[in-house]
């Protein structure tokens, strides 16, 4: 049987001349029908799917040797985009609007390299194929013209409005915010045209806004019916009969808690700790072996690998399993008996893992804990949770000692720690912005961090080294150019890493970050560091992970709401009932099947960060809108050719335009990020602190407009040389990277924070 990845290779060996269907029958000697009906089957897929080419003489080849690259569109407001291409050692090509022909944001196409600059550093091309299309519908805001409409995409990145001629327009009036399914792409002058399939109310009406993202981003509402049948046949508890047949290990006995968010319902991770006599520590991580429940294949199995993920919008959660699993049987609630899988580690002095154990169990757990108790009891000593829950004080003092010893372990390891601040914004009844609360990261919620980082190495590393089929969360090593510009860009604060670009050891980059703690370029430097890396994302190989300095790293910790845990959790059960191996056919399935979940998981995964960014953007916006003319101290969080970003004490950040700047006339010196006065030197840089006033909210773009208190007009008369603004920056960062310089050097990093967990950011646990 021939398989893809044989054709591919064989495609792509140098001696290799691109040959018809009948060479290739040939060449893999294929002399049976049903063979060569499956054969002919995957030409024609691969060909569908772009990752292989049918010439004009009706012969095959593979698009890399047809000078031509496939990837995924990353489209800008302003008209150009990026190919991201599937070869990851490839860099970003730079396509001009003229050149995109139809092609949309997230669409997959072949381009054509047209022109490398010196160097071979940048490229740009042109789109000669797309493959699948991304965008299929779009959410915008309705406005008639009586014999035809139009739809004004809340997505910028679409920047041309979508023609509805009059019969498609199903009953949508002006102003209403409206789905549209597009039937024609745009192309050349003409406009997309598209047909109004969903109106969801007028846009001011409350619960349209997200309802608005939610469209946008394709995200699901409900569960299809099979999916909820399903879900409703998990029992609601579990029998002892249940417990011997599958042999589990009981822990019922054990001091296990779980400690989150007051919040949290899906509880998916328990731990204990203890001093064993040797003086060693034993940590044990249990996770509810949601695998039991959603088996391979099944209805619910599908929905879950179509989410990917749960979705923490600002309002509400839009979960990756039904909530009859997710906080009911799966869910590990206190005092009562649930299916897990534990890892257990035997820590010595030095931190170093001396014996681990991975097997599948029963707990029932002593207590659900808050961070917030937790927190109290080992910082505040509150004198009624410590009588409360006296039985379980000294754990979690023990909890704390190996917590900040791991820390400890993994900073001097070279591990990089961003302490961004994170912040909630608080929702009424009717969804409206009332507060926006910084996040806690104290001391509770770095044990589970650490405890859960801990699990998610060991369990890494003991899979890749039985050589079984398994999905690992990678973080590569930094683009050497983007690293390198990082470093100047440091060294103009007078901070030097050690290093050159392209061999820089993450602990310099750590030690960069302690050096600034506290400083005014704290943030911007952070921000930056975290921009010049790459994301990370989940593959079949084990790669590393350079922001954790860890040789192996995996998510296992969360099945509940994230499906690659769940992946692993049924590898991992189904090793231990084959005695520690796989059958060389589900060797072979599985191998083959991975790949494909860890690109899935990695592309909702980025859904999932974009929703909850726009979610945030959208409410934090909301928040300022009654505090127009309002007072704020602030601090330059990012400069750039057309204006300068004020992040506020509560997180909210917004613009100050350089036409508001009225002293003076400004230019933008890129070396140093900043503004300097042409007549008075004055000097706008990252991280000085100013006092604003809120001069507007655009709530269709979700932005906010700042002005200086006490600006002083420009003192007219005076001989002006040169232009206006714009200096050396032209554009914030223009063409050189994929965000194309609207916000020049804002926070393009942070995450959303709370349950999600990124891996570079804080929260590398979740």
């Amino acid at each position: 049987m021939i398989t893809e990845q044989n054709l591919l290779d064989f495609m792509r060996e140098t001696a290799y001349k691109p040959m018809t269907y009948q060479e290739l029958e040939q060449h893999f000697g294929i002399s049976d029908a049903g063979e060569f009906r499956e054969f002919l089957k995957l030409l024609n897929e691969l060909e569908q799917s772009g990752k292989i080419i049918l010439t004009r003489t009706n012969r095959y080849g593979v698009p890399e040797r047809m000078d031509l690259l496939r990837g995924r569109v990353q489209a800008h407001a302003k008209g150009f985009a990026f190919l991201i291409p599937d070869d990851r050692e490839h860099p970003d090509v730079y396509i001009h609007a003229n050149d995109l022909k139809s092609a949309m944001n997230g669409d997959i196409v072949l381009v054509r390299v047209s022109s490398k600059s010196q160097g071979g550093g940048k490229l740009e091309g042109e789109v000669i194929r797309i493959v699948t299309r991304s965008v299929t519908q779009v959410v915008g805001v309705f406005q008639n013209h009586e014999v035809y409409g139009f739809v004004i995409p809340d997505d910028k990145r679409i920047n041309r409005d979508i023609f509805i001629p009059r019969e498609a327009m199903n009953g949508a009036v002006d102003g209403e915010k409206v789905v549209v399914k597009l039937v024609s792409y745009p192309e050349g002058r003409a406009a997309a045209e598209g047909e109004v399939v969903e109106v969801l109310g007028h846009k001011d009406d409350p619960g349209v806004d997200i309802l608005s993202i939610i469209r946008k981003h394709q995200l699901p509402e409900s569960f299809p019916e099979e999916v909820t049948e399903e879900a409703e046949q998990a029992p609601s508890s579990i029998t002892e009969e249940e417990i011997q047949q599958q042999g589990r290990r009981d822990l019922r006995g054990q001091n296990i808690v779980t400690i989150d968010g007051e919040d949290a319902k899906d509880l998916d991770d328990a731990v204990n700790v203890e001093r064993l006599p040797n003086g060693n520590y034993k940590l044990g991580v249990h996770i509810a072996d949601v695998g039991y429940y959603v088996r391979e294949g099944s209805a619910l199995d599908r929905e879950a690998y179509a989410r990917g993920c749960s979705v923490y919008l600002v309002d509400r959660v839009i979960p990756m399993l039904p909530h009859r699993l997710s906080n009911g049987i799966c869910s590990l609630n206190p005092q009562v008996d649930r299916l897990t899988l534990s890892c257990e580690m035997e820590f010595n002095e030095q931190m170093k893992v001396v014996k681990h154990d991975v097997f599948t169990s029963v707990i029932k757990t002593k207590e659900r804990m808050t961070y917030n108790n937790v927190r109290k009891i080992l910082i505040d000593e509150d004198p009624e949770l410590i009588e409360r829950y006296s039985d379980l004080v000294d754990d979690f003092r023990l909890m704390r000692e190996l917590a900040l010893k791991l820390r400890d372990r993994r900073m001097r390891r070279g591990a990089v720690d961003f302490d961004f601040v994170e912040s909630k914004v608080i929702v009424d009844e009717n969804g409206k912005a009332i507060d926006i609360v910084k996040r806690e990261r104290s001391i509770a919620e770095q044990i589970i961090e650490e405890f859960m980082l801990a699990a998610n190495e060991t369990v890494a590393e003991h899979f890749h080294w039985l050589k079984v089929p398994f999905l690992y969360r990678i973080h590569e090593d930094p683009d050497p150019e983007k690293l390198q510009n990082f470093m100047a860009f440091a060294a103009n604060f007078g901070h030097h890493v050690k290093g050159r670009g392209n061999s820089v050891h993450p602990r310099a980059l750590q030690n960069l970050l302690e050096d600034i703690q506290g400083t005014k370029e704290q943030t911007v430097l952070s921000t930056m560091m975290l921009r010049s890396m790459k994301q990370a994302k989940y593959d079949a190989e084990s790669t590393g992970h350079f922001g954790l300095a860890a040789e192996f790293y995996s998510h296992f910790t969360s099945p509940i709401r994230r499906y690659p845990d769940l992946v692993i959790h049924r590898v991992i059960r189904e090793v231990f009932e084959n005695g520690n191996t796989l059958t060389p056919k589900r060797q072979e399935y599985l191998g083959e099947k991975m790949p494909d979940i860890a690109q899935q998981s990695s592309e909702r995964e980025r859904v999932a960060v974009d929703a909850e960014r726009d979610t945030e953007a959208l409410k934090k916006a909301e928040y300022m809108l009654d505090k127009i003319g309002e007072e704020f101290e602030g601090m330059i969080s990012s400069v750039t050719s057309f204006g300068m970003f004020i992040e506020l004490e509560n997180t909210v950040e917004g613009l100050i335009r350089l036409s508001a700047l009225t002293d003076d006339y400004y230019h933008f010196d890129e070396q140093h990020m900043a503004l300097i006065g042409e007549r008075t030197s004055k000097v706008f840089r990252i991280g000085d602190e100013v006092k604003v006033r809120v001069a507007n909210v655009n709530m269709d773009e979700h932005t906010i407009d700042f002005e200086m208190v006490d600006m002083k007009p420009r003192s007219e008369g005076g001989s002006r040389g040169g232009k206006r603004g714009g200096g050396t920056g032209g554009g914030g960062r223009g063409f050189g990277g994929r965000d194309g310089g609207a916000r020049g050097g804002a926070k393009g990093g942070k995450r959303g924070g709370g349950k999600r967990g990124g891996d570079a950011a804080p929260a590398a646990a979740g």
